[in-house]
């Protein structure tokens, strides 16, 4: 008896989770083609949405931050609509999602300060993938824009983050809009030198070196005169990739040339800009 009990159970329980699938079939069938061809349609979407971009001539770096958002925002619509194509009641969810969104906004408060200092970077341009900057008392150069952070390498070889926030509200010097840069040194000389003498060998070094562009036109001149020394200043026009190496150059060139002449140098000397 307890037996036979049992089997009708079992069949009657068979008996419904058919009768429930045949009905809830045709719900998770259209569900899962939506689903399909959504996934299809993100795709396709996406690869549009770039080949315009890049018909256009965006900013790369704008046009992945772009691609980005697109795909995730419609990854989002599409998840919406297969839940409820399922039956699933999606106020209450939108409900909990928007709470949820709300407490992560409020405890990421920087990350999203972070966030929109990275759109207006992207948007507004104040440096490229590429350029040469100084901010947040670093200089390098910038080799990716990411959404939360900048990454910049510096001259000897140390990748630097810096928040994205920081950079948009701070103070930016880009080194490579131009294309060149003016160089400043200071030479100390002694007050017995002839400075008619000390700026003629100058400016021969200076012209004897191929990587100084001729315009701008250098100068050389008296920058101050101290208690003990005379401050001559060196101020030649260079490519921005030939930065240090011809600051290097020129002051080894010039302590030689000014020992060839007889040109006493005190001990200081300095570049002014980075």
């Amino acid at each position: 008896m307890g037996k036979l009990i049992y089997i009708n159970t079992v069949k009657n329980y068979s008996e419904g989770f058919m009768k429930a699938l045949l009905e809830y079939s045709p719900k998770l069938i259209s569900a899962l083609v939506i689903l399909i061809v959504g996934l299809y349609a993100i795709r396709f979407i996406n690869r549009l949405a770039k080949k315009i971009m890049i018909k256009r001539n965006l900013d790369p770096t704008l046009s992945k931050f772009l691609a980005d958002i697109l795909i995730w925002v419609l990854r989002v619509l599409l998840f919406v609509t297969f839940i409820s194509k399922l039956g699933i009641e999606t106020s209450s969810f939108v409900a909990i999602l928007g709470a949820a969104g709300l407490a992560v906004g409020l405890s990421l408060q920087g990350s999203l300060s972070n966030f929109a200092g990275g759109m207006l970077i992207i948007l507004f341009k104040p440096f490229r993938v590429g350029d040469t900057i100084e901010a947040q008392g670093v200089i390098g150069t910038v080799t990716e824009i990411q959404i939360f952070v900048t990454k910049l390498l510096t001259a000897n070889n140390q990748t630097i983050f810096i928040p994205n926030a920081n950079l948009s509200n701070g103070i930016i010097t880009n080194y490579s809009i131009s294309g060149i840069r003016r160089l400043d040194l200071v030479f100390s000389l002694s007050y017995d030198t002839d400075i008619k003498l000390a700026k003629e060998t100058v400016l021969q070094v200076i012209q004897n070196h191929d990587k100084i562009l001729k315009s701008p036109e250098p100068i050389v001149l008296v920058k101050d005169l101290t208690d003990s020394a005379i401050h001559l200043a060196i101020r030649p026009w260079i490519k921005n990739e030939d930065f240090g190496v011809v600051s290097s150059d020129i002051l080894e060139n010039c302590k030689s040339a000014f020992e060839e002449k007889g040109i006493a140098t005190m001990p200081f000397s300095r570049e002014l800009s980075k």
